[in-house]
């Protein structure tokens, strides 16, 4: 019996072989490409959610200092201007996109830059940008509490307390606590 050395030995590949063969190869490919694809927007969206969350961290309004009008007439305070900076390392930050939410024993209101009872205003008095674009950029944020939404038309009380807080465009919150002194006295203006 003649048995065949290594060299007469051969393989055939049919056409139907090579068809799966290519078929394969194509598979692999489109399934390479769905996962380049995939993954390429869960970076997108990894990198989206990182800048959110750095922005609504780092984006903190500090209020630099606080002072209540006094209505002297009736002894209360009917405006609250509220001198605003940004914190270390904030973005620039556009406070008439901000919204300004007031919470008092009597009221809880959420406000605009274009409500009435609100009034922004540069202390540089030369521009009318209400822009925090620097450390040194201060900006007053004046509350009518007068106003019929906030306490009713009759300002704060001696000894009432409100809370303000300022959501920037980012989402990011910063607090402010408002206690108005025991007595008023005849002075136009109370720290708060």
């Amino acid at each position: 019996m003649h048995v065949p050395e290594a060299h007469d030995r051969r393989g055939q590949v049919g056409i139907g072989t090579l068809i799966i063969f290519i078929a394969m190869v194509l598979v692999a490919a489109v399934a390479a490409g769905v996962l380049i694809n995939t993954a390429g927007m869960l970076e997108a969206k990894a990198s989206d959610t990182s800048q959110d969350s750095q922005a609504q961290v780092s984006n903190h309004i500090i209020v630099v200092s606080a002072v209540g009008e006094v209505d002297t007439s009736a002894k209360t305070v009917s405006h609250l201007n509220l001198t605003l900076m940004k914190a270390a390392g904030a973005g620039d930050m556009d406070l008439e996109k901000a919204s300004f939410e007031y919470i008092s024993d009597n009221a809880a209101k959420s406000l605009k830059s274009t409500d009435s009872a609100v009034t922004l205003w540069n202390t540089d008095n030369t521009s009318d940008s209400k822009v925090l674009t620097s450390r040194d950029d201060r900006i007053v944020l004046r509350i009518d509490v007068t106003d019929a939404d906030l306490e009713g038309g009759t300002g704060l009380q001696p000894g009432e307390k409100a809370m303000i807080t300022i959501v920037t465009a980012s989402g990011a919150k910063s607090l402010y606590g408002v206690n108005v002194p025991q007595t008023i006295s005849d002075e136009e203006y109370v720290k708060v």
